[in-house]
């Protein structure tokens, strides 16, 4: 079976950081090499920070990764998802955008958070 690229929600990138042991063997047993974080989780991280020498390690972190861009298709179905969502199911703007980017590059998404995104039609999650 070949291997495929996997999108890492924010929330497991920051268990990641605070040494959650369990989310490390996964990330691990994935490979880091199979790993893409959308821009958005990149914003998430960065904009969350403490101080700047925990910017200057997320930093550092997040360069193992491949960085998927949002483009004018993530950013149509995100409003799409929006639409359909946010009422709703109470979807915000950072989870429609990496949904988004998740089902429109055939990628399936590994979160802690299920709840926030398992009602959306077409998204794989990991």
């Amino acid at each position: 079976m070949e291997k495929e690229l996997i999108l890492v929600d924010t929330n497991i990138v920051i268990e990641v950081l605070r040494n959650n042991k369990d989310i490390i063997q996964k990330i691990k047993s994935i490979g880091v090499e199979w790993i893409a974080l959308s821009s958005v989780t990149v914003m998430e991280l960065y904009y969350g920070a403490l101080n700047k020498a925990e910017l200057k390690n997320i930093k550092e972190y997040v360069k193992a990764f491949e960085i998927i861009q949002i483009n004018e298709d993530i950013s149509q179905f995100a409003i799409d998802l929006i639409e359909k969502y946010a009422k709703s199911h109470n979807l915000n703007l950072p989870d429609a955008l990496i949904a988004a980017t998740s089902i429109k590059h055939h990628l399936k998404l590994f979160t802690l958070n299920m709840k926030d995104f398992r009602y959306i039609k077409d998204l794989q999650l990991y």
